[in-house]
């Protein structure tokens, strides 16, 4: 079993003080809360396009960290506490999952070498998890989940000062937080144009609510498990990490379905039957699938019953890695710099092959984790390696990954901090094999810095957003991160998109075009586009990328 000595009479005799075992259990039912809420704080985008992964982000880092303690039973709170945010860091993604992790890392850090939490300890523990996360960015936004983290802690450490109650202290931080989350759409305009509360700040009161259904009203067993909380039920929870069966541990198996009218919920519900670690996310007409299974045929099977699939992606988890590894070795002993790039899309991979990067697949609603890119810049076998990750919710992540690498890997790491793909393009032609590396970044930085970036999707809800009244389903272009058009007509978006972006100042013009749109339908677009434009060089090519009509590049 998992989870062991879950005797209700005496798991929880006191409230004034907390253990490992307890800090286990906590972070147990934070998990299984969390997940059974992903879906509405992944709603919670600021804008209506089909990449909302904020919960799936945090739910993924916050199951690595609990698969990191879930075995172990010692009792000593700081020795559980260390565990638990080592295995967040490795398994942190986008931006949400890695400020949780750095919450974590903090909570650790303030923890170090303690036997029991106390509420001295937990005012102290909660403060030292908003210094580390606030440190994590060089300039901090008021208004997202540091706010959150921030509120919470200030109750905590001022209610600490008149009750030793654990139980109390944690229940007056949760009260505070969900107040700063209800603030949060006046300290950030952006969320309240667009009609919501932060994510990620949701995302850490969903996991301080999971935590606080231990904490039952007062009684004999202040800090009773609930019977929802069984011993089955936990060790269900983590069916998902224990993937190593008899015949090993099996085989990876993703790809993007497309289809029409397709059921997302009952797709996850079917694949998360056959396997472990299901991964399923998208839209009617586009599901991205990943699970770990003993026959890979099965989910395949599946997929291409429902629609047509694309990406697909098997690796034997055993015997197929070492080969894998060799061919990854083989081919960065050939520079001296290697370059790891996030890409996603069969076309706009290809290309950053051809440019010289090995690639870390991910992207919008599959954000890779910092052990990924560990375990990515181990298969690189570099000394010095450069990291793009191409998407504003994966820099940090690569930055945690960056100041692990000396330690863990021997090697020194850089990050480009590539916004898109188009600017990972970028980057890449100006990227040299060898030379100074603080030389090669900085022009590849200069390159990228160029790039103007544009998007075309269908809007997932209805929204207004600076003047415009978005339809949900209706076509939005998106420059640099802002909706700035929105319309019925693919070619009208595109060249609206263009004149925002003032193209004719440019030279280039590049269309990537996507899952979404058949090539006739791209070409004729791009012939618009020619048209508008003669003076600039116009290239359309296949990017493959799902959810999204066009990535643009304009430079």
């Amino acid at each position: 079993m998992i989870v062991t000595n879950l005797d209700q009479s005496n798991a929880w005799q006191a409230v004034l003080k907390c253990d490992g075992t307890r800090l286990r259990y906590l972070m147990t039912a934070a998990l299984l809360w969390l997940e059974q809420h992903v879906e509405q704080i992944n709603a919670l985008n600021v804008f209506p396009v089909p990449d909302g992964d904020t919960g799936t982000n945090m739910l993924l880092t916050l199951r690595a960290a609990v698969a990191a303690i879930v075995h172990d039973e010692r009792t000593a709170i700081g020795e559980i506490a260390a565990k638990l945010a080592h295995g967040a860091l490795h398994g942190s993604r986008g931006n949400s999952g890695t400020v949780l992790s750095q919450l974590l890392s903090g909570i650790a850090e303030a923890l170090r070498g303690a036997a029991e939490l106390d509420a001295p300890l937990m005012a102290r523990a909660f403060q030292r998890a908003v210094e580390v996360a606030y440190a994590t960015f060089p300039r901090p936004v008021e208004g997202t989940i540091l706010t959150v983290a921030r509120a919470i802690s200030a109750a905590v450490t001022q209610a600490a000062a008149h009750t030793s109650d654990l139980r109390q202290l944690f229940l007056i931080g949760l009260e505070s937080g969900r107040q700063a989350l209800a603030e949060t759409p006046r300290l950030l305009p952006i969320l309240a144009q667009a009609g919501v509360v932060d994510s990620g700040g949701q995302g850490l009161i969903v996991i301080m609510e999971g935590m606080a259904r231990l904490f039952a009203e007062p009684s004999s067993t202040p800090l009773a498990m609930p019977a929802a909380l069984s011993a089955e039920s936990l060790e269900a929870a983590f069916a998902l990490s224990e993937e190593a069966g008899a015949d090993g541990f099996g085989y990876d198996v993703q790809y993007m379905l497309y289809g029409e009218n397709l059921d997302v919920d009952a797709i996850r519900a079917a694949i998360s039957a056959m396997g472990s670690s299901p991964i399923v996310v998208g839209t009617p007409d586009a599901v991205k699938v990943h699970v770990h299974v003993s026959d890979p045929n099965v989910p395949l099977a599946y997929g291409e019953a429902l629609g047509r699939l694309s990406d697909v992606v098997i690796e034997n988890m055993q015997a197929q890695s070492d080969a894998y590894r060799a061919t990854r070795l083989a081919a960065a002993r050939r520079t001296s710099i290697a370059v790891i790039s996030v890409a996603y899309g069969e076309g706009i991979a290809q290309v950053f092959r051809d440019l010289g990067a090995q690639l870390l697949s991910g992207g919008q609603s599959m954000n890779p984790s910092v052990g990924e890119f560990l375990e990515a810049m181990r298969s690189a076998d570099a000394t010095q390696i450069i990291l793009l990750p191409n998407n504003p919710n994966v820099i940090l992540t690569a930055q945690q990954a960056a100041k692990l690498a000396e330690r863990e890997l021997n090697c020194s790491a850089a990050v480009i901090p590539t916004r898109s793909l188009p600017q990972g393009i970028a980057a890449m032609i100006a990227w040299q094999a060898e030379g100074d590396l603080e030389a090669i970044c900085a022009a590849m930085a200069q390159a990228a810095a160029r790039v103007r970036s544009g998007e075309i999707t269908a809007a997932t809800r209805e929204v207004h957003w600076e003047g415009l009244h978005i339809q949900s389903g209706q076509l939005i272009g998106l420059l640099d991160d802002q909706i700035v058009c929105a319309g019925t007509s693919l070619g009208q978006i595109l060249l609206d998109l263009l004149a925002q972006a003032q193209a004719e100042a440019y030279e280039v013009i590049t269309l990537y075009y996507g899952a979404p749109i058949a090539a006739a339908a791209a070409e004729a677009a791009a012939e618009l586009v020619r048209r508008r434009y003669p003076e600039q060089e116009v290239t359309l090519l296949r990017g493959g990328q799902p959810y999204y009509h066009f990535i643009i590049g304009i430079e």
